[in-house]
């Protein structure tokens, strides 16, 4: 793309050239899917709802269903509250989910609909939920969006039975895939703590291949396990743009206290995580996780001349971007631009905190940027290593620079939402695809007689 602008600082201050982000509907229907039995509904056109289908299909490559107000001319001007009715009303005819789950789009917010009172009017049958959170495109991204649904979570579903808290803990996993999921719940669990986690799409949209369809598959947080999560005792948000709006709102209306923790992406944040799980109920640290944090270490040290000292430049979600620039200054790397598509400036506060306390200069940080202004900013001084999503391969390519691929979404590979950069086991699977990129961008360059067999 660069190419095709003048040499030199091109500066743009209206609009985006390639967004390092997407809407808000995507964000709210993943959350959605993440609620067991529920059918996401996009209050707008049926080409939006097709878009972020899509959008997550390719993803996690599996089937993605929702439904849509399918707006028309007529919906367009004179609103969309007749739609939504009837909506409602086949979905729980025909499809017969526990929940659905409705989100706004662009359409639907220009024109003001009042999702809240259509709710009210519709038929809803006995023993079925509705649910809403209002997702314009122009306002956020994706996380935004996936953070609106989780606090309508709360809004709609938590409740205190009493004062007495039971000894059990909420953890809302931010915007992660469901072998994160997964690998939250394993942890907690090797803890020997009650859980509940929502949203929580392992065993929805990882689910194993049988001889029989499911529409609604086994995973999923039930409407009874996020009810009950006000009577917890604590709630950890792992990451401050997709988790602690909900959080905030479970202990204003529920008094179950909130804890604010970064991604458990890293040495750093996963033993947060597990300490502030000890801290809190007491229990002690299992010998097989002691193991893992020690492999972790292990292979550190075992592996540091790989990486130590290498630019690199991190793109993607807030919470995920966060996290990995902790973990690439732990192991030694140098983060030279670090950027999100995602609004708020306390990004780059956080961000620019953590350099300066690890004594990095010179780097770049920005929140609400692009890729295009990402790929100024390498071509102007090149970096070893590229870490982000799939859209950063055109970079790559056009540079010549290995890429790791990480965070949502990944389009080009397969496997990725299966396995787990959460946890110590992630931090293993991180290490070894950094540590990967650099040894075959050497071999690839080695000359004849450099080329080594150990490395």
């Amino acid at each position: 793309m660069l190419d095709c602008v003048p040499e030199g600082h091109v500066e743009h201050t209206v609009g985006k050239i390639n967004p390092a982000k997407t809407c808000q509907p995507i964000g709210a229907m993943y959350a959605a899917l993440g609620i067991h039995a529920c059918l996401p509904h996009s209050h707008g056109s049926q080409g939006c709802c097709a878009y972020h289908r899509m959008h997550l299909t390719r993803h996690f490559r599996e089937q993605v269903l929702a439904s849509s107000s399918s707006f028309t001319e007529g919906a367009s001007v004179f609103g969309g509250a007749s739609n939504l009715k009837t909506s409602i009303k086949n979905i729980f005819k025909i499809y017969n989910p526990d929940v659905i789950a409705i989100h706004t789009t662009c359409l639907s917010e220009t024109i003001g609909d009042d999702v809240s009172t259509i709710i009210k009017q519709s038929e809803i049958p006995e023993g079925k939920v509705v649910i809403h959170t209002n997702t314009p495109s122009y306002v956020g991204s994706h996380i935004t969006g996936f953070s609106n649904m989780c606090k309508s979570m709360v809004s709609y579903l938590a409740q205190a039975d009493g004062e007495t808290k039971k000894e059990q803990v909420n953890v809302i996993p931010g915007f992660t895939n469901p072998g994160d999921m997964r690998e939250i719940r394993r942890i907690v669990s090797a803890l020997g703590i009650k859980l509940i986690m929502f949203p929580d799409t392992s065993g929805v949209l990882d689910a194993p291949l049988t001889n029989k369809y499911q529409m609604y598959p086994d995973g999923g947080a039930t409407v009874a396990e996020i009810r009950d999560s006000g009577n917890s005792e604590l709630t950890i948000a792992l990451g401050s743009f997709a988790s602690n709006a909900a959080a905030d709102l479970l202990q204003e209306k529920c008094g179950v206290t909130g804890i604010p923790l970064k991604l458990p992406i890293g040495l750093k944040a996963t033993d947060d995580f597990i300490m502030a799980l000890k801290d809190w109920f007491g229990v002690e640290i299992p010998r097989d996780l002691a193991v893992e944090r020690g492999q972790v270490i292990d292979t550190l040290i075992d592996t540091h001349f790989h990486y130590q000292g290498k630019s690199v430049a991190i793109f993607g979600d807030p919470d995920h971007v966060i996290a990995m620039t902790e973990f690439a200054i732990t192991m030694g790397l140098i983060p030279k631009y670090v950027l999100t598509g995602t609004p708020g400036k306390e990004f780059e506060t956080i961000v620019q905190k953590m350099l300066d306390e690890a004594g990095i200069t010179g780097s770049r940080v920005k929140a609400e940027g692009d890729l295009f202004e990402l790929h100024e900013w390498i071509r102007e001084e090149k970096v070893d290593l590229l870490i982000g999503t799939s859209y950063g391969k055109y970079i790559a390519r056009k540079e010549d620079i290995p890429l790791v691929r990480f965070g949502f979404p990944i389009l080009d590979r397969a496997v990725h939402p299966l396995m787990p950069v959460v946890g110590y086991r992630g931090c293993l699977r991180l290490i070894e695809q950094i540590s990967d990129a650099l040894l075959e961008r050497r071999d690839r360059d080695a000359l004849d007689e450099d080329f080594e067999l150990i490395l």
